[in-house]
């Protein structure tokens, strides 16, 4: 990557593997992480354990919340890692700037209902991955994203990461 300091959104629906994959990048390269799931407002958290899915309103607040930790790694010259699933375009365009690139991880939706499954202690229920999956819009060719398969191991994925993009420890 050619930025002084990018900033990597890992995306995709809910157990893919991005706060597994993201922190292993992040502590590989020395980068800040920033678990997205923890910018979410008490009441999306309260929603999704509910059962309900989140809709564009509620996640309006979450992705500027997302957004300006983005604006300030990139202020502060800092590349980053942040987890979002920013599952369609129009809210990856809240979060596009030059320096970011979208890591989707993705695979067999089977294969991610058996993860969430086995997930314990996590807000989201496996009764909302369809919905994830349905409202997912994959990124266009015009989006500055890349697609890592869900078939490599997390070391192999993050090793996957780190040669598409050209990427080093610090920056």
């Amino acid at each position: 990557m050619d930025s002084t300091a990018p900033v990597l959104v890992f995306m995709g629906p809910a157990g893919t593997g991005k706060s597994t994959v993201a922190a292993l990048l992040a502590g590989r390269l020395g980068w800040d992480l920033q678990e997205g799931d923890d910018l979410h407002p008490a009441a999306n958290v309260a929603k999704m354990a509910a059962g309900h899915a989140l809709n564009d309103d509620d996640r309006g607040p979450w992705l500027d919340r997302v957004a300006a930790w983005i604006d300030g790694q990139i202020a502060a010259g800092r590349p980053g890692v942040i987890t979002c699933s920013a599952l369609k375009r129009r809210y990856r365009d809240v979060l596009r700037r030059d320096d970011v690139t979208f890591v989707l991880l993705m695979g067999d939706p089977a294969l991610v209902l058996e993860r969430l499954l086995r997930r314990q202690g996590h807000f989201m229920p496996p009764s909302l991955l369809t919905s994830q999956f349905d409202a997912l819009e994959i990124p266009d060719a015009d989006e500055q994203a890349i697609r890592v398969d869900l078939d490599m191991t997390p070391q192999d994925q993050v090793d996957a990461v780190i040669a598409r993009l050209h990427l080093s420890r610090g920056a």
